[in-house]
Formats: structure tokens, sequence, C-alpha cells
């Protein structure tokens, strides 16, 4: 049996924290695992965006904590595809104490 088919083994038996610590552990490993996501230094005051926009991820996020649905952003945000929400919600994953502190600072403003 491969690592990897150990892994998908034990994937079901894990709670949702100890998944979000195993994404974790593996997003520090590749930087390239949200290629769809960029800081940019004086753009969106240096927030993670959706390359190619000036979409911050905080703000989606924001949206979902609210209630919408994918499909509501994607009409929202007519220029994303379902690929870049995925990407922001792995983002998220990973960053979320930065990004719901972006969502707080936003919401004082």
């Amino acid at each position: 049996m491969t690592a990897l088919q150990q892994v998908e083994k034990l994937l079901p038996t894990m709670s949702p924290k100890t998944k979000a610590r195993l994404f974790q552990k593996i997003a520090g490993m590749s930087s390239d695992l949200f290629p769809g996501i960029e800081k940019t230094p004086g753009v969106c005051g240096g927030s993670a965006c959706i390359i190619r926009t000036r979409i911050p991820v905080w703000s989606l996020v924001a949206w979902k904590k609210l209630g919408a649905s994918d499909e509501q952003l994607l009409k929202s945000y007519p220029s994303l595809i379902q690929q870049d929400l995925n990407n922001a919600w792995g983002y998220y994953l990973i960053h979320a104490e930065e990004i719901d502190n972006e969502i707080k600072e936003n919401d004082e403003a």
C-alpha cells in the first residue's frame, strides 16, 4: 500500500481538526498549493487576493460566512471561476487567523 493510499484510508477516521492540521502541514511543504492566490504590496493593502484581480480572499470569506453560496459568489463576481473559490477556501483553511483579522479590520473601518 502506498503512502497516499494509507492517508486516503485514514482520512475518514480523522476529526476535522486533525484534517486541518494535516492540510496545514502539507501546505507548509508546498508554496504552490494555492497558485491562484497572491499578495502584492500596495494592492488591496497587501491582502491575499485572487490572482489577476483585486478581489481579496477576506471579502469572499466574509460573504461566505454571511451565507452566500459559491453559486451566488460566482454570479456576483463573473470574472471568477470555481477554482478561484476553491483556492480561496483552501487559503482560508490555512490562514484563518490572518483572514479573520482582515475581516474584523474591514468591519470596523
